[in-house]
Protein backbone atom coordinates (compact mmCIF):
# COMPACT_ATOMS: atom_id res chain seq x y z
CA UNK A 1 0.00 0.00 0.00
CA UNK A 2 1.56 3.26 -1.13
CA UNK A 3 0.11 6.43 0.02
CA UNK A 4 -0.21 9.34 -3.13
CA UNK A 5 0.93 12.53 -1.40
CA UNK A 6 -1.85 15.47 -1.48
CA UNK A 7 -4.92 12.52 -2.44
CA UNK A 8 -4.46 9.83 0.33
CA UNK A 9 -2.58 8.12 3.14
CA UNK A 10 -2.34 4.83 4.77
CA UNK A 11 -2.86 5.12 8.61
CA UNK A 12 -1.75 2.81 10.88
CA UNK A 13 -4.78 -0.49 11.97
CA UNK A 14 -3.82 -3.40 13.57
CA UNK A 15 -6.30 -5.91 11.30
CA UNK A 16 -7.73 -3.71 9.02
CA UNK A 17 -7.24 -0.76 6.64
CA UNK A 18 -6.96 2.61 7.50
CA UNK A 19 -6.65 5.68 5.17
CA UNK A 20 -7.40 9.95 4.60
CA UNK A 21 -8.18 10.78 1.31
CA UNK A 22 -7.70 14.71 1.13
CA UNK A 23 -9.07 16.66 -1.69
CA UNK A 24 -9.93 21.03 -2.52
CA UNK A 25 -13.35 20.36 -2.47
CA UNK A 26 -15.56 17.43 -0.50
CA UNK A 27 -15.97 16.51 -4.04
CA UNK A 28 -12.36 16.27 -4.23
CA UNK A 29 -12.02 14.36 -1.15
CA UNK A 30 -14.84 11.38 -2.20
CA UNK A 31 -12.52 10.72 -5.32
CA UNK A 32 -9.50 10.21 -3.40
CA UNK A 33 -11.28 8.04 -0.91
CA UNK A 34 -12.81 5.83 -3.93
CA UNK A 35 -8.72 5.58 -5.40
CA UNK A 36 -7.56 5.19 -1.87
CA UNK A 37 -9.69 1.88 -1.45
CA UNK A 38 -9.52 0.42 -5.13
CA UNK A 39 -5.74 0.69 -4.79
CA UNK A 40 -5.80 -1.93 -1.80
CA UNK A 41 -6.95 -4.14 -4.32
CA UNK A 42 -4.27 -3.12 -7.44
CA UNK A 43 -2.10 -0.63 -9.57
CA UNK A 44 -4.92 1.88 -10.35
CA UNK A 45 -2.43 3.12 -13.28
CA UNK A 46 -2.91 -0.58 -15.24
CA UNK A 47 -6.71 -0.31 -14.74
CA UNK A 48 -8.27 0.48 -18.42
CA UNK A 49 -11.15 2.82 -18.40
CA UNK A 50 -13.19 0.17 -20.80
CA UNK A 51 -16.80 0.57 -19.07
CA UNK A 52 -18.73 3.93 -17.93
CA UNK A 53 -21.25 3.19 -14.91
CA UNK A 54 -23.31 6.19 -13.51
CA UNK A 55 -23.97 6.27 -9.93
CA UNK A 56 -26.48 8.61 -7.92
CA UNK A 57 -27.24 8.69 -4.60
CA UNK A 58 -28.91 10.22 -1.57
CA UNK A 59 -28.19 9.89 2.41
CA UNK A 60 -28.85 11.85 5.56
CA UNK A 61 -25.80 13.27 6.15
CA UNK A 62 -21.65 13.14 4.44
CA UNK A 63 -20.42 10.53 6.81
CA UNK A 64 -23.54 8.13 5.50
CA UNK A 65 -22.78 9.35 1.46
CA UNK A 66 -19.09 8.78 1.65
CA UNK A 67 -20.10 4.96 3.48
CA UNK A 68 -23.03 4.16 0.46
CA UNK A 69 -20.50 5.56 -2.16
CA UNK A 70 -17.76 3.32 -1.45
CA UNK A 71 -19.94 0.69 -0.65
CA UNK A 72 -21.54 0.93 -4.27
CA UNK A 73 -17.94 0.52 -5.77
CA UNK A 74 -18.14 -2.90 -3.61
CA UNK A 75 -21.29 -3.91 -5.09
CA UNK A 76 -19.82 -2.85 -8.27
CA UNK A 77 -17.14 -5.12 -7.95
CA UNK A 78 -18.86 -8.17 -6.59
CA UNK A 79 -21.84 -8.12 -9.05
CA UNK A 80 -20.73 -6.48 -12.35
CA UNK A 81 -16.59 -7.22 -11.71
CA UNK A 82 -16.42 -4.00 -12.00
CA UNK A 83 -12.94 -2.75 -11.24
CA UNK A 84 -12.41 1.30 -10.65
CA UNK A 85 -10.02 3.32 -12.75
CA UNK A 86 -11.50 6.89 -12.41
CA UNK A 87 -14.25 8.76 -10.84
CA UNK A 88 -15.23 11.48 -12.97
CA UNK A 89 -17.96 14.51 -12.62
CA UNK A 90 -18.33 13.76 -9.00
CA UNK A 91 -20.77 16.28 -7.84
CA UNK A 92 -22.13 16.63 -4.53
CA UNK A 93 -25.19 18.41 -3.52
CA UNK A 94 -26.85 19.52 0.06
CA UNK A 95 -31.08 18.99 -0.16
CA UNK A 96 -33.77 18.84 1.44
CA UNK A 97 -35.73 15.54 1.23
CA UNK A 98 -39.13 15.21 2.89
CA UNK A 99 -38.17 18.19 5.36
CA UNK A 100 -34.86 17.11 6.77
CA UNK A 101 -31.62 17.96 5.15
CA UNK A 102 -29.99 15.82 2.32
CA UNK A 103 -26.89 15.02 0.65
CA UNK A 104 -27.05 13.68 -2.56
CA UNK A 105 -23.90 12.32 -4.90
CA UNK A 106 -23.78 11.90 -8.81
CA UNK A 107 -20.09 11.05 -10.63
CA UNK A 108 -19.81 8.80 -13.53
CA UNK A 109 -17.24 6.05 -12.91
CA UNK A 110 -14.67 4.52 -15.66
CA UNK A 111 -13.27 0.93 -15.23
CA UNK A 112 -12.82 -2.47 -16.57
CA UNK A 113 -13.18 -5.98 -15.33
CA UNK A 114 -11.60 -7.17 -12.44
CA UNK A 115 -10.31 -10.11 -14.49
CA UNK A 116 -8.54 -7.84 -16.80
CA UNK A 117 -6.36 -6.56 -13.96
CA UNK A 118 -3.61 -8.13 -11.11
CA UNK A 119 -5.45 -7.87 -7.91
CA UNK A 120 -4.17 -8.49 -4.25
CA UNK A 121 -6.19 -9.30 -1.13
CA UNK A 122 -10.15 -8.19 -0.84
CA UNK A 123 -11.97 -5.27 0.22
CA UNK A 124 -14.81 -7.15 2.67
CA UNK A 125 -16.99 -4.17 4.18
CA UNK A 126 -16.68 -0.74 4.75
CA UNK A 127 -17.18 0.11 8.22
CA UNK A 128 -18.46 3.52 10.25
CA UNK A 129 -15.25 2.78 12.46
CA UNK A 130 -13.63 6.19 12.77
CA UNK A 131 -15.47 7.70 9.45
CA UNK A 132 -14.84 11.09 9.72
CA UNK A 133 -15.66 13.59 6.92
CA UNK A 134 -14.75 17.36 7.70
CA UNK A 135 -13.71 20.79 6.02
CA UNK A 136 -10.36 21.45 7.73
CA UNK A 137 -8.77 24.87 8.50
CA UNK A 138 -7.13 25.34 5.44
CA UNK A 139 -10.68 24.66 3.39
CA UNK A 140 -9.45 21.37 2.34
CA UNK A 141 -11.54 18.49 3.34
CA UNK A 142 -10.23 15.49 4.32
CA UNK A 143 -12.32 11.77 4.80
CA UNK A 144 -11.05 8.77 6.85
CA UNK A 145 -12.05 5.41 6.56
CA UNK A 146 -11.72 1.75 8.25
CA UNK A 147 -12.42 -0.57 5.77
CA UNK A 148 -12.70 -4.62 6.77
CA UNK A 149 -9.86 -6.89 4.62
Amino acid sequence: MQSVPGEYEYLPHTADAKFRAYGETLEGAFRNAARAMTALLTDLSKVKPAREIQISLTAKNQDSLLFDFLDQLLFLLDTEAFLLHECKDVKITKTMKNGTDAYELSCTVTGDDYQNSETRGDVKAITYNDMLVEQLPDKRWVCQVVVDL
